[in-house]
């Protein structure tokens, strides 16, 4: 083993591609190296001229996945030793080190850089052996994965920070009118918050792409059809129909909706931070089992007072002839929602929760559970 705190390092250039891990070790004249490769780490020794003269030169690095250790091979030239390396599993790696301080002699081969499932357009590729003198004085900058996922991070703290406001702020309100006004307000609810409930449900879609982008886990299809539902609700039958929004359900329906989410995305903001608060996640995986049924009760009451609204002004519907000739009845479109979505949709939704509830609270404090 290799172990030497004190030894000078080399510069070291490192890329990737799926398969492989590529090392440009910045050695003129340098002797065969003495490698000592594991499952994680990856250790070097060679003498040679580097930005220090010649000495002998180590580095260590502990990867942040696994690769094949025996599977490396390596050549020698006047300038460099090169290292081709390949990963355990063929995936894109966020960076190179374990760590997330990488070493200050480690650096990126722009020169090799390559991404196959997105090319970096605005990075140039820089001839950063050009000065080693100026290039040692300058501050390193950050890996290109290190920084996208401390973005990503960045994004999803200010995302879910941003919507546990917004319907936290939608309760107060509703609160406060309440405690002024009592059921006198609930004709007042949707003119005093709708706005703001619109606005987050409408970033709710971001929560479709996440998974998309490789932002959080989790499937595609059971966000959306949440989003969709909800939001069809919002902007079709309450944000379109002004007789509705003064209807004592939108209270009830708004209650519910915030009272989830204020719930949901701080138990997120727990687990960017991998901190794990059992109540908050027992409250996560168990309010929706008086919570779920209710809103989607009232959904369908919501549905159902629209009916002769729709029916009179024929909103949404399309007679023929028209110039599309296309027929659309939206009242009976309305009915098949209520029997073949919100059905069939609830018990896909609770069986989900129920599942999800089961891995989650599965032998943690069965007292509470």
């Amino acid at each position: 083993m290799i172990k030497n705190t004190n030894a000078l390092q080399p510069l070291v250039f490192w890329a990737q591609t799926r398969e492989h891990i590529t090392l440009r070790i910045d050695l003129k004249d340098s002797s065969t190296p003495l490698v000592n490769a594991t499952e994680k780490c990856f250790e070097f020794s060679s003498k040679g001229y580097g930005a220090c003269g010649f000495n002998e030169y180590k580095f260590e690095l502990n990867f942040y996945d696994s690769i094949y250790k025996e599977q490396y091979s390596y050549r020698i030239t006047d300038t460099k030793v090169e290292f081709v390396i390949k990963k355990n599993e063929y995936k894109w790696w966020p960076r190179l080190v374990a760590a997330p301080q990488k070493p200050h002699w480690l650096r990126i081969d722009f020169d090799r850089w390559r991404i196959e499932d997105e090319m970096i357009e605005d990075e140039k590729p820089r001839n950063i052996m050009e000065d080693y003198s100026k290039e040692l004085g300058k501050v390193q900058k950050e890996e290109l994965g290190y920084f996208k996922e401390n973005a990503k991070k960045v994004y999803l703290i200010f995302y879910n920070l941003s919507q546990f406001i917004g319907y936290l702020y939608i309760l107060i309100v509703m609160g406060v009118l309440y405690y002024r006004d009592g059921i006198m307000s609930m004709p007042k609810i949707y003119e005093s918050v709708g706005h703001a409930m619109k606005f987050c449900q409408l970033l709710q879609y971001l929560e479709v792409l996440h998974p998309i982008f490789g932002y959080t886990k989790g499937g595609v299809l059971m966000p959306f059809f949440q989003v969709m539902g909800r939001n069809f609700i919002l902007f079709a039958m309450i944000e379109l129909e002004e007789r509705m929004q003064t209807k004592p359900v939108i209270f009830y329906i708004f209650l519910i909706w915030s009272c989830i989410e204020i719930i949901r995305y701080p138990y997120y903001l727990t687990q960017i931070f991998k901190c794990e608060i059992f109540l908050l996640t027992w409250l996560r995986y168990t309010v929706w089992i008086p919570l779920y049924p209710i809103g989607i009760l009232c959904e369908g009451i919501i549905i159902l007072r629209n009916l002769p609204y729709f029916e009179e002004t024929k909103k949404f519907s399309l007679e023929l002839p028209n110039k599309l000739n296309i027929y659309f009845d939206m009242p009976a479109f309305m009915k098949i929602y209520l029997l073949f979505l919100i059905l069939p949709g609830t018990y896909l939704v609770m069986s989900h929760m129920a599942k999800t509830r089961g891995k989650k609270l599965n032998g943690k404090h069965p007292n509470l559970g």
